[in-house]
């Protein structure tokens, strides 16, 4: 077996919108987790306690500020290298797609295997006019999302890859 060296970036990324909807999802993350972490501080903080270790009870401040100094740089971060990394790519019978923050994913779903292609838009999407694609197989393994695709884009996706789908259905029969 040969190795043609590594996978090359599929052909179109998706919106430059994304980066704000994915910049929105983390503001709102961030605002719960540092919600969470004062009102822990201050209850911590204020109650004494037995079972909290006196270091921890007084310096409960630690907790918000501990919170800030390791999401925030996550929260900068994320939806520009999600940006860079977030590809999709039709090309002849095959699906190919790659996303990934932390950890990446290259999926490719043959398009005789396709079952249903679905586009959603979540409140922040409808904002920024993108949408989700659902690419879903018999399999889940097989199946594959694209997230942050300016929505008539999702739209004609979804019908190309419906049109195609049911092309290859209709020559196997």
């Amino acid at each position: 077996m040969t190795s043609t060296g590594p996978l090359r970036d599929p052909a179109n990324r998706v919106s430059p919108k994304a980066v704000r909807l994915w910049l929105l999802e983390a503001l709102v993350a961030f605002a719960f987790f540092l919600g969470g972490s004062l009102l822990v501080s201050r209850w911590v903080g204020g109650s004494g306690w037995a079972w909290v270790p006196g270091w921890f009870a007084d310096n409960s401040w630690s907790l918000p500020v501990a919170v800030v100094v390791v999401v925030l740089p996550f929260l900068v971060a994320e939806p520009f290298v999600r940006y860079a990394v977030h590809r999709w790519e039709l090309s002849g019978d095959v699906v190919y797609a790659r996303s990934g923050f932390l950890t990446r994913e290259w999926v490719f779903v043959p398009v005789s295997r396709i079952q249903t292609v679905d586009k959603g838009q979540g409140w922040m999407e409808r904002l920024l006019g993108l949408a989700t694609l659902e690419i879903r197989t018999a399999s889940h393994a097989g199946s594959s999302t694209i997230k942050g695709l300016d929505y008539l884009v999702a739209a004609r996706l979804a019908e190309e890859l419906a049109h195609r789908a049911e092309a290859l259905r209709d020559d196997a029969t």
